[in-house]
């Protein structure tokens, strides 16, 4: 049963309340663990064990601090709003009762409720938050502007979440595991092509690269179609086949031909010639191999 044991502010202070009633709402009560039941449309799907366990640790040594949110159902039962970790934390340690906010709503007033309350604590994942803003929008028919006003987000902060759903499946697993950031997936949201971000995610991830070095490479692969440069590789013309060269031009010319280049390759072919008349034959010569 829940037993009134003092006064303090619920999840009112932080959203739009003026739609449902509060039992209670300026005093709080203590609830019997037994009689509460989780909530299906929590946004939270993911309980860190070792926060769990921290959380846990902090109850054991110090209580519940936070009152969580609950709202009473027909059957005596409560069905949790807000605080959910708080619950979990409290039956690992062995209390058997909880401080609670009581509260009354419609049944499609506490998704919204929970929903607001998470984003608000800012604990959930980036991929959680985005869902959360999906399903607000979806289910209660929210521009993004108005959403922005309910939640106290900006409308730009609101549209970058919602464009992680637009990653493929594997990189938004990536997000919610905290194997890359959200600066990570907002600069391979730079490329269209999924194809393109999955690969560039396993670079990521095998390179251990910086949000600034996949922007780079983001804007790489705009410009080329390739993440990284592609260097053409120079074929060196190897001494053998330069003394053959040589030695044909030497023989075609009936005279002394000299071949040099540097390290890069660039180069000239120098034919020498001891007067006028070994220049006009040599000319006389290109011009029978240009008609030819």
């Amino acid at each position: 049963m829940a037993k009134t044991t003092g006064l303090g502010k619920g999840l009112g202070a932080l959203i739009d309340t003026d739609n449902f009633n509060a039992v209670g709402s300026s005093s709080i009560s203590d609830v019997d663990l037994d009689l509460i039941i989780t909530n299906s449309n929590q946004p939270r799907t993911y309980f860190d064990q070792d926060a769990m366990e921290e959380l846990a640790a902090s109850i054991r040594e110090l209580g519940v601090i936070s009152p969580v949110t609950l709202k009473k159902n027909n059957d005596g039962t409560y069905l949790i709003i807000a605080g959910e970790r708080r619950y979990r934390a409290s039956k690992m340690v062995g209390l058997k009762s909880i401080p609670a906010y009581i509260r009354t709503a419609a049944d499609e007033q506490v998704m919204e409720m929970a929903l607001i309350e998470n984003i608000q604590r800012e604990d959930l994942n980036a991929i959680e938050i985005a869902l959360s803003f999906y399903r607000l929008m979806e289910e209660y028919k929210l521009t993004q502007e108005r959403l922005s006003e309910r939640v106290g987000k900006k409308r730009a902060t609101i549209a970058n979440y919602l464009r992680l759903l637009k990653l493929p499946a594997e990189i938004q697993m990536g997000i919610k595991d905290k194997i890359i950031d959200m600066g990570h997936a907002r600069a391979i949201l730079g490329l269209t092509d999924p194809v393109a971000q999955l690969h560039l995610y396993e670079m990521i991830i095998k390179q251990g690269y910086s949000v600034r070095k996949v922007e780079e490479l983001v804007r790489k692969y705009t410009e080329t179609g390739a993440f990284e440069k592609v260097v053409p590789v120079k074929t060196k013309v190897n001494l053998t086949e330069y003394k053959e060269l040589k030695h044909r031009l030497g023989k075609l010319f009936d005279t002394k031909v000299q071949l040099t280049s540097d390290e890069k390759g660039k180069g000239k072919i120098t034919i020498s010639f001891k007067d006028d008349d070994e220049l006009s034959r040599i000319m006389e010569l290109l011009d029978t191999i240009d008609r030819n």
